[in-house]
């Protein structure tokens, strides 16, 4: 737009030189109205193509949107494993990205500049992706749609469970999900060919998970759990039915291809995986998580960069471990000081999981008063605090599930009591500032209020989410939170955690470490036992890049609030800032340095 309003007064001074005394006015009018109609044009074209993506991406995985709170396609699982269909989406994106770039983004208002933006940067992203074979690797020991829909069926989760329709909904992907393990099967069996296998040691740690869906008879089976629970004021008929239905489905169609799952698994497919550890050993392995690293971070740091910023993080918290150890009775080496703690009965206070919530809602109550002094822009939508359900606390861990975009659940904190006599204090209060407020539910929640386009709204990427779930977690500083020495070391611990991602994650992708070796890095920094370091490493192994969001992100946003305070000394406003990073949704974070330099130039 401005731009075009340069090219405008030009225009304009050209015809004072030679239009009739009174006709300027007339000729700017004039111009005002194409301005507006151009504007108008193209902005009406930038939603039409925003849409038509978003609700490809909505079909493409609708699990996913479901997560995001789009329950649109409740009663669908996607295909997207299926090669014909990744072939069908990255001909889409093409199409997308070419009328995007027919657009004129100049002539868009500011809002929808940023919706261009946005939109190029995740198809240019998507499309990064083409050359390599995702869907070889269907599964793991984190990610696996079986063990997804096994953990909506208590309907605690993202799949709705309230209405006759929910249930039938629920009964519906069931019976896609036999096709759906078909097909992984079949892709795995290409990965085997191909070389694109996982390695063996994340494949062991899965194997439990599928060998448990399997049922000796249906009213065993976790998905049957929904037809135990049909509520009373369903009609007779409906409850026959639906209870008929999840019974002749998982006996008839998903049980026996879970067997084939487990059985493929285990004699099969774990044989034939890989010894190695990182992504590089895969064909264009480095290639491949190159593009997963920009991905992830949404920066062009490559993994050496990062891998240097862990251990500069990792030393600096180590540092605060020296200084606040022995204010906690601690006298050892800094680095033992996250072991030391865990053996602590004094920070495990708890007999009963009503205390823990107790704890939480209080917290809770705190914030509700302290953040409007940090908050000019808060989301209307409650936040809920809830104990994850027995059904599937074995295998969770603390997060956060977002509104329903059409309001039929509150945002809510999950916490995972498995003994509440092993639960740990002092990291809940910088847990709660990540995954409740002001963390994921200030962000979460606030992008479906924003009256922002669907893929803005329900999309989104892992560098702003988690980074800005992370540096919430430093505002208990500013809300002196942090006033007792354990709630500040569960505050640098849980930094130090993400620091340590940053050294394991770039360590066994781009330079060769072994799983031993982040598992020992990891018991080293964080004083892990061997149980916990193994599987956090797994975590890495199976989603390469992922954990560099984390820190990545929280670093990018605390620079840029440091770089706005000393640009604008006494006109920084705390509440404007997080107003300025929060009110146009998620941004990559180029785009999101780009708006806070904008609003620091403005504001001088």
């Amino acid at each position: 737009m401005k731009q075009i309003l340069k090219l405008g007064a030009i225009a304009c001074a050209a015809m004072l030189a030679c239009a009739p005394a009174g006709a300027l006015e007339t000729q700017s009018a004039k111009y005002a109205v194409a301005v507006k109609a151009a504007d108008s044009a193209e902005s009406k074209r930038l939603n039409k193509l925003a849409d038509e993506y978003y609700d490809a991406l909505a079909r493409f995985d609708p699990v996913s949107a479901g997560e995001s709170g789009d329950n649109r396609f409740a009663d669908q699982i996607g295909m997207s494993i299926a090669p014909k269909n990744r072939a069908a989406q990255f001909a889409r994106y093409k199409d997308y990205q070419k009328r995007l770039h027919a657009i004129k983004r100049d002539a868009l208002a500011q809002r929808d500049q940023t919706s261009y933006d946005i939109l190029d940067y995740e198809l240019t992203t998507a499309l990064r992706f083409e050359p390599f074979p995702e869907h070889l690797l269907p599964l793991n020991q984190m990610d696996a749609l079986p063990v997804t829909l096994a953990n909506y069926a208590g309907g605690e989760g993202a799949q709705p469970l309230a209405t006759v329709k929910d249930y039938q909904a629920y009964l519906s992907r069931l019976n896609q999900l036999g096709p759906w393990i078909d097909q992984a099967i079949a892709n795995m069996r290409e990965g085997i060919k191909r070389g694109v296998v996982q390695p063996k040691a994340i494949m062991l740690s899965a194997l439990p998970q599928f060998k448990q869906l399997v049922a000796a008879k249906p009213e065993d089976s976790i998905y049957y759990t929904p037809a135990k629970k049909l509520p009373a004021s369903f009609p007779d008929v409906d409850k026959k039915k639906l209870a008929a239905g999840y019974r002749a489905t998982i006996a008839n169609k998903l049980n026996p291809a879970l067997v084939r799952l487990a059985d493929f698994l285990e004699k099969e497919y774990i044989p034939a995986c890989r010894s190695s550890t990182g992504w590089g050993a895969l064909p264009q392995g480095m290639d491949w998580y190159l593009v997963r690293v920009a991905s992830q971070t949404t920066t062009s740091l490559q993994p050496e960069q990062i891998h240097q910023i862990g251990l500069q993080e990792v030393a600096r918290i180590q540092g605060e471990y020296a200084r606040i150890g022995p204010q906690m009775g601690y006298t050892g080496p800094a680095a033992g000081l996250p072991a030391w703690v865990s053996e602590q009965a004094k920070y495990k206070p708890f007999k009963t999981e009503g205390e823990i919530i107790e704890i939480y809602r209080k917290l809770n109550a705190q914030l509700n008063a302290k953040l409007p002094a940090l908050f000019s822009l808060r989301p209307k939508t409650p936040l809920d605090i809830r104990l994850e359900p027995e059904l599937t606390r074995a295998t969770a861990s603390d997060h956060y599930t977002p509104p329903a975009a059409d309001g039929s659940r509150p945002g809510a904190f999950f916490t995972v009591v498995n003994d509440p006599t092993q639960y740990s204090g002092p990291g809940m209060v910088t847990l709660f500032l990540h995954e409740g407020q002001p963390g994921h539910h200030f962000h979460i929640a606030l992008m479906q209020e924003l009256g922002l386009p669907n893929f803005r709204k329900f999309g989104g990427n892992n560098a702003f989410t988690e980074g800005w779930a992370l540096y919430a977690e430093t505002l208990g500083t500013e809300m002196n939170l942090y006033g007792k020495p354990e709630d500040w070391f569960g505050h640098l611990n849980d930094e130090m955690l993400r620091a340590v991602r940053l050294v394991v994650d770039t360590g066994m992708h781009a330079k060769g470490w072994t799983r031993e070796q982040s598992i020992q890095y990891m018991r080293d920094t964080l004083g892990y036992p061997e149980s916990i370091a193994r599987s956090e490493t797994e975590r890495y192994m199976a989603w390469p890049g992922q954990a560099l969001g984390y820190k990545i992100g929280s670093l990018k946003i605390q620079e840029l609030r440091s770089r706005a305070e000393k640009a604008l000394g006494s006109k920084f406003s705390l509440p404007k800032f997080h107003e300025i990073v929060l009110g146009e949704g998620t941004l990559p974070l180029e785009l999101l340095e780009k708006k806070v330099d904008r609003w620091i130039a403005e504001s001088k």
